[in-house]
């Protein structure tokens, strides 16, 4: 059975070293040494190295380095995005209830009106309800896994104040609403494409 007190450091310390990738305190290319972190987060080695594993999953990690995305790196993510993101707007167009619907505008109105961090966690929400609308569970594990690092694209574009952000989520709502599975997905990717050229350009 596991020791509940070495399941709370392991939450503690990938926790607190997402959050310092995410925020910016570690950034890309910084070294991550074991012994250091341990000793800050009085934890021992061992949940320190399980959650650094668990990040070189999320792709916040590389070779022990917080990650510096190439332009490559940052092509190949959006292009899977554009894949599965298209492809769930597509079948949320036919499936997704007027709850949910209701949801997405609520979405989009908080990105008019939110502050920073409110438009950050309608962002996020947005793009949830449409991947859950999937029911594809191989699908939104494949995206949840992916969370972390697109994150600090989300932040890359919210917090840059993005040209047409949230006009294209009310674009892209107002073809799920219609039912309009070709246009919703070619907005999607359309949407995804201007994150990443915008990503490029401030990156």
């Amino acid at each position: 059975m596991t020791n509940p007190s070495a399941t709370s450091a392991y939450v503690i310390a990938y926790e607190t070293i997402r959050d310092k990738i995410l925020n910016g305190e570690l950034e890309g290319g910084t070294k991550l040494v074991e012994e250091r972190l341990a000793e800050e987060l009085g934890v021992s080695r061992t949940p320190v190295r399980e959650a650094i594993r668990r990040l070189e999953q999320e792709g916040l990690i590389k070779k022990k380095r917080v990650v510096k995305p190439t332009e490559s790196d940052l092509r190949h993510l959006f292009q899977v995005r554009m894949i599965l993101e298209g492809h769930a707007v597509r079948t949320a167009a036919a499936y997704m209830t007027e709850e949910e619907l209701e949801q997405l505008a609520q979405c989009v109105e908080i990105g008019r009106t939110g502050s920073v961090e409110e438009i950050m966690k309608a962002n996020k929400k947005f793009h949830d309800l449409i991947v859950q609308a999937s029911k594809n569970p191989v699908m939104i594990n494949i995206i949840d896994q992916m969370q972390s690092i697109i994150y600090l694209f989300r932040k890359t574009v919210v917090y840059h104040k993005r040209p047409y952000l949230i006009d294209e989520h009310q674009d892209i709502y107002e073809a799920i609403k219609q039912r309009d599975g070709d246009k919703a997905e070619r907005l999607m990717k359309a949407h995804l494409q201007a994150d990443l050229d915008f990503s490029l350009h401030v990156l």
